[in-house]
């Protein structure tokens, strides 16, 4: 299973949106990608990390593997989110995106694609940091509403969330 991330909605979410010097936006994106390392090495998944390139990126894009993530920037005059949508469109439903952009998230319910918002996403890499693994698998079976049936979407989110 790929982990597709949509990387800055990820780093800003649950954040004052005061921008970032430019310094301070490679601090964080270092420190992010740090956490997505260990994610990775505790839930044994590929992840690829997609940031935004397109008001001072390069002519092509530009990708990079730092700690087992895979790294990857668009190209000048491409945003992230065309990438993302083209990588769902190619690998299908073996993806799970992270984004809590509204239109990634409407391109990929489209294509059976499960979608997990940034913020639930964040409270997972906290949750495995401080060793709540188990707690947090507890919670989500608890947010199920006996009686109601899920929608496909919500059932393939949950799915997701689990396998995460």
């Amino acid at each position: 299973m790929l982990l597709l991330i949509d990387g800055y909605n990820l780093l800003h979410s649950g954040r004052p949106s005061t921008p970032f010097s430019s310094s301070r936006l490679q601090m964080e994106r270092d420190r992010l990608l740090e956490t997505l390392s260990r994610y990775r090495q505790i839930r044994s998944l590929d992840i690829l990390v997609v940031f935004d390139g397109w008001q001072g990126g390069w002519p092509t894009e530009r990708k990079e593997r730092r700690k087992g993530v895979e790294v990857l920037f668009s190209k000048a005059g491409e945003r992230a989110d065309e990438v993302i949508k083209r990588i769902i469109q190619e690998k299908g439903s073996g993806v799970v995106v992270v984004s809590s952009d509204r239109e990634i998230g409407s391109f990929a319910n489209r294509r059976s694609v499960a979608v997990v918002s940034s913020e639930a996403f964040r409270e997972r890499l906290s949750a495995i940091d401080s060793g709540g693994e188990e707690r947090l698998a507890e919670e989500t079976e608890e947010r199920e509403r006996p009686g109601r049936r899920l929608s496909k979407r919500e059932r393939r989110t949950r799915m997701a969330l689990k396998r995460l």
